[in-house]
């Protein structure tokens, strides 16, 4: 067969109909199914004394059989930014990312309020650009890309982003909005460049960039100071790295340069999409189990163990080790970003919250004295400060409730007395100051109340009945002897002062009652509504009244304490934190405030959506308020495109599974088990993509809306134009392809258009666009399901 030129810039290629050869040695992989390596004619032009290697045309990229043969770099394969740059693609990546400039910034101030959840966003971003402690559910990196958009634009970090309210002048919400909807932006020119990646023609992956530049819903998420389009680019970038990464794999040599920037980007992008929100998880597992997919098959290939163990080192490196780097890196910054106190903070140590400027924790007095009014901590992960309020228990002592509390109240002060009729007797504002020791038997009194901690072998507590009930009871209500406490150290985190004394936050303790040598104790059990769902405090007996316990449920620390007549310390000078401890805290707070984002079913909200709804478009979702002259946002897809994209998405494993049919029929119509991996490698990313960042979401118990299916739609968005070119490039051989993507690229547009004045914003009665309800569920005009 006589090879014909095929005319690359830069470089030279020969192919026929069947065959591509490439004159390159960096793609010399002999590995390649069906792949064949000699030397060069002498006929053939500027190869002399080089090598060719020529792959099966499916093998290296079916539009050879449909594009132009004098085109070659689409097809080239170390296609990426530098072979684009020598190609007709780089005129059309730059008219996709032309045409997405226009539709996500078209009047984009044109509402001049804060709008949906920029009154969060916006409003974290401002916290960073003054530097004030917050807490949020989210990992880091998208909101500090928010900063970073207000920085530039030249905020001040002194607006608060109140809901619906308007932009002062000295905010300049146009540019923020911006340069956050530049993400958005970018997700059109990936999806092409993706899309060639995998092994689509050049037509179709036009076509798909052009459902992510046509698709309503993306387009309004784009236009405001949201963390969603964040998101959603560091997923695209994951999904461009990981399938760019399969084709050097899977045809050029391992462990190259090339291969390694691929493998690299794929951990950068995992990292970052991690950072952004945790449903970035979902790309974790799916590069995850195509990786392990890529590996059990080079085992299944007898790769040798050496080659094999090196393969698995790289991955264990570039996705794991490297995304954990980017994510810990993310909170790093984070931390350093947020230096002064602020709300939240209370769910962090007392160490860290010392740390900020500002905190109430930062300036007190190192030494604890008796007079002094103090918060009481337990070591215990969870229950909080100890607390008692005017409730009283239903049952028992009938006497006042001694709980633990997790936030700041009035209601945690207790003033430390001498025990006996000492701590009765003495004026503290005047006596001569005297430090709490090791071994001081002492009283609590209720600041608010004037009830003293007591307890007894009388009455067992409401919830473990296996221990003593602890009240607080006025002076008239028990006998003194039972109010008595012995301080017992067991710890000093600070150890360059007096190891006797108690110190603020650095002196871990345990509280003893003297007459019955009880410890005071809290745990996990919950009080029921009569304690307001406050943690239970009991005293675990002893006997002996000298058992070491060391566990954390009896254990104690002055967590702040104010006395007017000793003076205060800088804390920080006492106390450290650790980064790592810290981060992991901070995650975990995050998880518990995620989880108690849980909806209210007695009540309908017409902002919230259930994932069984989402594919279909069931309950597109109003986005501000919805009067007459009001400019209005409805987050509503395209919706052509969202029931092509489910019906695909949901017939896919179907498909899989009438092809394993006919294969044991022996009926296939795949020519060869190679045809088909090379479909298997290219879709299982875009599936696998859709139902990972889609079904997951049945499980949770969280509020959900409209835009947690985004991700999913950008997957299953591109399978839909991958099943579109494999049909069309089978069906007549590829001669109606250019013509069927012209006219689906036109119907996506119009029907865009037509939907657009939900997407630009709407200031007329929303009656007037009656027309647009295409299902009964849509609340265009009126809300069915109010209550």
């Amino acid at each position: 067969m006589e090879p014909h030129n095929l005319k690359q810039r830069g470089r030279q290629a020969y192919g026929g109909p069947e065959t591509l050869v490439v004159v390159n040695d960096e793609y010399d992989d002999k590995s390649a199914p069906g792949a064949e390596f000699g030397s060069y004619p002498s006929r053939v032009p500027g190869t002399k004394g080089k090598t060719y290697g020529a792959y099966p045309a499916l093998a290296v990229d079916a539009r050879d059989a449909i594009c132009d043969p004098t085109d070659f770099a689409a097809v080239s394969l170390d296609a990426g930014v530098e072979g684009m740059l020598r190609s007709r693609d780089f005129v059309i990546t730059a008219v996709l990312t032309l045409a997405s400039l226009v539709t996500r910034l078209y009047w984009i101030g044109r509402r001049k309020a804060v709008s949906w959840d920029e009154a969060h966003f916006g409003k974290f971003g401002a916290f960073y650009v003054r530097g004030q402690w917050f807490h949020d559910v989210h990992p880091p990196l998208g909101r500090m890309l928010v900063a970073l958009a207000e920085y530039v634009a030249g905020h001040n970090g002194t607006y608060e982003f109140k809901s619906g309210s308007a932009f002062p002048d000295y905010v300049n919400y146009r540019f923020i909005r911006m340069q956050v909807s530049l993400y958005g932006i970018a997700l059109v020119p990936l999806a092409y460049l993706t899309c060639l990646q995998l092994n689509m023609s050049r037509t179709m992956a036009t076509l798909a960039a052009c459902f992510i530049l046509f698709d309503n819903a993306l387009c309004v998420m784009s236009r405001f100071i949201l963390l969603d389009e964040p998101l959603l680019f560091f997923t695209a970038m994951t999904l461009w790295s990981a399938v760019s990464f399969q084709r050097v794999s899977k045809y050029g040599r391992q462990f190259s340069r090339r291969w390694w920037i691929w493998l690299l980007m794929t951990g950068v992008s995992l990292g970052c999409v991690m950072s952004s929100k945790w449903i970035g998880l979902f790309s974790v597992i799916m590069i995850g189990i195509a990786t392990v997919d890529d590996l059990f098959r080079k085992f299944c290939d007898r790769m040798p163990w050496e080659d094999l163990a090196q393969h698995w080192n790289a991955r264990v490196v570039s996705l794991i080790f490297l995304p954990l780097i980017v994510y810990t890196a993310c909170f790093w910054v984070h931390f350093r970003l947020l230096y002064r106190t602020g709300a939240g903070e209370h769910k962090l140590s007392a160490d860290f919250q010392a740390k900020l400027i500002g905190s109430r924790l930062n300036a007190q007095p190192f030494d604890i004295s008796y007079g002094t009014a103090a918060e009481i901590r337990s070591l215990y992960d969870g229950p909080g400060l100890l607390h008692s309020h005017v409730h009283r228990y239903p049952d028992g002592s009938h006497l006042q409730q001694m709980t633990c509390f997790p936030h700041r109240d009035v209601n945690n002060r207790w003033i430390l007395r001498h025990g006996g009729d000492k701590g009765v007797s003495t004026n503290y504002t005047v006596a001569p100051i005297e430090l709490l020791t090791d071994g001081d038997v002492i009283q609590l009194v209720h600041n608010k109340t004037g009830a003293v901690v007591q307890t007894g072998k009388r009455f067992l507590a409401p919830l473990t009945t296996s221990h003593f009930e602890v009240s607080a009871a006025n002076e008239t209500d028990w006998d003194k002897g039972s109010r008595d406490w012995r301080v017992e150290v067991v710890k000093q985190k600070y150890k360059k002062r007096n190891r006797k004394r108690v110190h603020a936050m650095t002196t871990v303790f345990r509280l003893r009652h003297v007459e019955t040598g009880c410890l005071m104790r809290v745990g996990s059990q919950h009080l029921p509504t009569w304690g307001w769902g406050q943690s239970e405090v009991t005293c675990l007996p002893d006997k002996s009244g000298k058992k070491n316990v060391k566990s954390n449920d009896v254990l104690w620390y002055i967590e702040h304490n104010v006395n007017p007549r000793v003076p205060k310390d800088d804390m920080s000078r006492y106390v450290s934190s650790n980064f790592f401890v810290d981060m992991i805290q901070l995650n975990i707070e995050m998880g518990k405030t995620n989880n108690a984002l849980s909806p209210d079913v007695n009540k309908y909200n017409v902002l919230e959506s259930r994932p069984e709804s989402w594919p279909l478009l069931t309950y597109p979702m109003r986005m501000v308020g919805w009067g007459d002259r009001s400019i209005k946002y409805y987050e509503i897809g395209n919706p052509v495109l969202w029931w092509a994209c489910a019906a695909v998405c949901f017939l896919y494993p179907l498909r899989l599974l009438v092809w394993a049919l006919q294969a044991r029929r022996g009926c296939s119509r795949w020519r060869s088990v190679s045809e088909f991996l090379d479909f298997w490698d290219n879709s299982k990313f875009l599936w696998g993509g859709w139902a990972l960042h889609y079904i997951p979401f049945f499980f949770f118990g969280r509020v959900l809306y409209l835009h947690h299916y985004l991700p999913a739609l950008y997957f299953g968005l591109l399978l839909l134009a991958f099943e579109l070119d494999m049909f069309f490039k089978s069906w007549r051989r590829g001669r109606y392809l250019h013509l069927a993507a012209l006219g689906i690229g036109f119907v996506a547009c119009v029907v865009f258009l037509y939907f657009s004045p939900f997407t630009y914003g709407w200031d007329r009665p929303a009656k007037e666009l009656a027309g647009r309800r295409w299902l009964r569920t849509w609340n265009i005009y009126e809300d069915l399901y109010a209550m």
